[in-house]
């Protein structure tokens, strides 16, 4: 017998396998079931697994019976005419959803020309096996699939136009690309989900040549003119709130300018942007630990050493920029929560331009960061004066096989020139004999390369250089959100170390194995002072070897062991000093042996 299996949950068994999983999907074609019903007969487990549950990933596939597809022309004339709709061909069984476990025992064949009568099912699209993400690189059958992968997880990270109604919503931090184009090579899926209306990224024209090692690595190098004309510049905002809470005992905060008796006051300079009602208004530039709303908090515990004469039983809570950050007040929200408490928004905009570092990636891979910003005249140009954009290295292009990107080129060049725009959907695109017909047809060479001139000596260079048109995206990954110093700063209160992260001003932690490399390095003197972070110099009983105490009434340090005063100073890391005490309260002795310094 068969176990069967519903949504994971045994509900029976059958001694006719086959035939129940074939009357299932025969139902199912038959709307007698919903079309939501995934059956599967598992041969090695020898159970039948009916699913109905939701989260499961399913695509629609057409059904094929003896090596023909049951979808005819005179459905898609139907279709194109009104006439019939996708739920009908649902319902009439021509097209079925297939979950990941029924794809298992099917036979799928990609086009209409590779059916043969062991077919089960075939591809609306070829392009429907991937993703949409994935959808969206132009000429992915051309690129290696680990390519596609890291092109289609770097499209998710692109800055570009996500919203057009951004200026009415308070995100808590978006980028938006200020000049966004729609690409010159687009595929089908680019249309069909709407991404023309809110592209991400820009078309630029980039040559490939190797250019005074500043693009060694990845890296690339960018027209200065062509960043001062907007290329790659975006808008990163974000959002803070301050809430007017209420406490027990009928106290509340105050949204105020805190006056000077108030704990925690900052300095006037730190209020200087805000508004009489305490809130900084719109289009005020800010620096980094300016104050956005002025708060005064009622203090924690109000117990009777609180009282100090002259300070009022207030804190200051103020909502202040974060540290390393700067920006113009975009846009103020006044409003309640759902308790009736005030709320305050403000966002903070500020200006991304292009700079050495910042993460660039064509839509296939193939990523770099900004290597050298060179000045237009000193750039290589055609002879009707056309300078790249960016210069990419061509040792990025035989390892990776990026092809498509190569195709890519070759489309966008000929889009540009015809005025067009150009197909590089998976498996139907614009196909490379036709590209570099086109190309030809214009008056350029079929292989996209060009003459280029020296832009510093203006002789012409003996190689013909590739040159064209290609989609590049600015990602998120910019360096100045990145870049990280710190000399002095906050320690934390238990071990007095630096704190850790960047947001919280924290330190670059130094640990043995970068030790190990420093020295190997022969730079062992710049490790001076780098293991002392914590350092504390306290006094140890000779006799004892416990950390001596002071006693106030004695106005001496004393050990609290034998009451002895032979102290010695010994200086230790914090942390060690956190582990003695820790070794006491679990009642274990650590006795410190100290000697004299020779």
């Amino acid at each position: 017998m068969t176990d069967v299996f519903l949504n994971g949950k045994f509900i029976g068994t059958t001694d006719e396998p086959l035939e129940m999983v074939e009357e299932i999907k025969e139902k199912r074609r038959n709307s007698t079931i919903p079309s939501e019903f995934n059956v599967r007969h598992n041969k090695d487990e020898d159970n039948i697994r009916i699913n109905t549950d939701s989260g499961r990933v399913r695509r629609p596939l057409v059904r094929v019976e003896d090596g023909e597809p049951l979808l005819k022309e005179e459905h898609l004339k139907k279709l194109d005419e009104g006439d019939l709709t996708w739920s009908e061909l649902i319902e009439e069984g021509i097209i079925e959803w297939i979950d990941a476990a029924e794809e298992e025992d099917l036979i799928v064949a990609p086009t209409e020309e590779e059916l043969t009568d062991k077919h089960t099912h075939m591809e609306i699209h070829p392009a429907n096996i991937l993703g949409i993400n994935a959808s969206l690189v132009p000429f992915p059958e051309y690129n290696r699939g680990d390519r596609i992968s890291y092109g289609a997880k770097m499209i998710g990270q692109t800055l570009g136009f996500y919203s057009t109604n951004y200026p009415l919503r308070a995100d808590t931090k978006s980028n938006l690309l200020t000049y966004p184009q729609t690409p010159l090579v687009t595929t089908q899926t680019e249309e069909a989900v709407e991404l023309d209306k809110h592209p991400a990224g820009q078309n630029v024209v980039i040559a490939m040549i190797s250019y005074k090692g500043f693009n060694i690595e990845d890296a690339l190098i960018m027209n200065r003119r062509s960043v001062e004309r907007g290329l790659g510049r975006s808008y990163f905002f974000r959002t803070y709130s301050a809430e007017r809470q209420r406490y027990s005992g009928g106290q509340e905060d105050e949204i105020v300018i805190p006056d000077k008796d108030v704990r925690g006051y900052r300095s006037e300079e730190a209020y200087s942007h805000l508004a009489e009602d305490g809130i900084v208004p719109p289009e005020v530039e800010v620096e980094s630990r300016d104050v956005l709303v002025g708060k005064t908090s009622p203090l924690r515990f109000m117990g009777t050493g609180d009282f100090v004469t002259g300070i009022q039983n207030k804190r200051e809570t103020s909502v202040t920029v974060r540290h390393g950050e700067e920006g113009v007040a975009d846009k103020v929200l006044l409003s309640e929560t759902e308790d009736g408490n005030k709320l305050v928004k403000v966002t903070l905009r500020e200006l991304r331009i292009p700079e050495l570092g910042d993460k660039f990636a064509t839509r296939h891979g193939q990523k770099g960061v900004v290597g050298l910003l060179e000045e237009e005249e000193n750039m290589p140009f055609t002879r009707d004066g056309v300078t790249p954009d960016i210069i990419l290295n061509p040792h990025g292009i035989p390892s990776r096989q990026t092809v498509g990107q190569l195709l890519e080129i070759l489309a966008g060049k000929t889009g540009s020139l015809g005025g067009e725009k150009m197909d590089g959907t998976a498996f139907s695109g614009d196909k490379e004999e036709d590209l570099r017909e086109k190309l030809r047809d214009l008056g350029f060479r079929s292989d996209g390369k060009e003459v280029l001139y020296n832009g510093e000596t203006g002789e012409m260079m003996e190689t013909e250089i590739f040159q064209g048109i290609v989609y590049y995206e600015k990602l998120e990954h910019l360096v100045s959100s990145k870049l990280h110093a710190r000399s002095r700063g906050p320690v934390t209160l238990l071990t007095k170390q630096p704190t850790e992260g960047r947001a919280k001003e924290g330190g670059l932690r130094l640990g043995e194995m970068e030790k190990d490399c420093f020295i190997g390095h022969g730079a062992a003197m710049t490790l001076k002072e780098r293991f002392s972070s914590d350092k504390v110099t306290l006094p140890v009983c000779d006799k004892c070897g416990i950390i001596a105490v002071e006693d106030e009434n004695r106005g001496e340090v004393v050990c609290p062991m034998c009451k002895g005063s032979e102290i010695k100073d010994v200086s230790m890391g914090y942390a060690f000093k956190l582990l003695l005490d820790e070794l006491k309260s679990m009642v274990i002795y650590p006795k410190l042996e100290t000697e004299d310094e020779v």
